[in-house]
């Protein structure tokens, strides 16, 4: 059995590693973890930026990486505490935005301000315990590369956007929204899509019920 394994089934011995690795109730690392283990466990590519005021929440038990000549705004924050982060190259993170994983976010993609991508869920189905101390479910959200999602949206667990598509400012991502595609509102819906046959964007066509 390997040490992560003892760990696992072990919980006293699981509590305490976790505070090592963060304060009580807390979900940044402390500062041994951020120095001297997360630099040799995550991944940044060539020329990319994350900027001092970032809150890295993140943690050497999972992966984070970002790929060459992105950048990661300030007041953003990363955390990989229950999920990977993948960000891809020529990514540009926008400021206050908010990462949680499992993410996947693509190639040549832009966040703009305060947007919100959690791929993490509360549990609530027992009243008797409160909310925070439930267990907690995830559902990797994937970003295709050439995205672009408008200030103040928010992408719920699960959802896949697709290559080259347009999120408008204030949306909310409840569904997947294919490639080529431009979406909004609340919950967003599709609102043009290319159409390759005609090389245009076209509304979709409305069914009658």
């Amino acid at each position: 059995m390997s040490i992560k394994d003892k760990i696992k089934e072990n919980k006293a011995l699981k509590r305490l590693t976790i505070w090592l690795l963060m304060p009580r109730n807390q979900a940044r690392p402390r500062l041994w973890v951020r120095l001297l283990l997360n630099p040799f466990k995550h991944k940044r590519g060539k020329h990319t930026t994350i900027c001092r005021s970032v809150r890295n929440d993140l943690l050497p038990f999972r992966n984070f990486s970002i790929g060459s000549n992105s950048t990661v705004e300030d007041y953003a924050t990363l955390n990989n505490g229950v999920g990977d982060v993948y960000i891809g190259n020529n990514t540009r993170i926008g400021i206050g935005s908010v990462i949680i994983g499992p993410v996947t976010v693509g190639n040549d993609v832009r966040f703009a301000q305060n947007v919100v991508c959690s791929g993490l869920n509360h549990g609530y189905q027992d009243v008797t315990t409160p909310i925070w101390k439930q267990p907690v479910t995830t559902s990797e959200i994937i970003i295709g590369d050439e995205t672009w999602i408008g200030s103040n949206s928010v992408v719920v667990a699960g959802v896949t956007i697709g290559k080259h598509s347009v999120i408008a400012a204030g949306s909310v991502v409840t569904r997947s929204i294919p490639d080529y595609c431009v979406a909004g509102g609340n919950p967003a819906k599709i609102i043009k899509q290319y159409n390759p046959a005609t090389q245009t964007w076209e509304k979709p066509i409305q069914v009658a019920l």
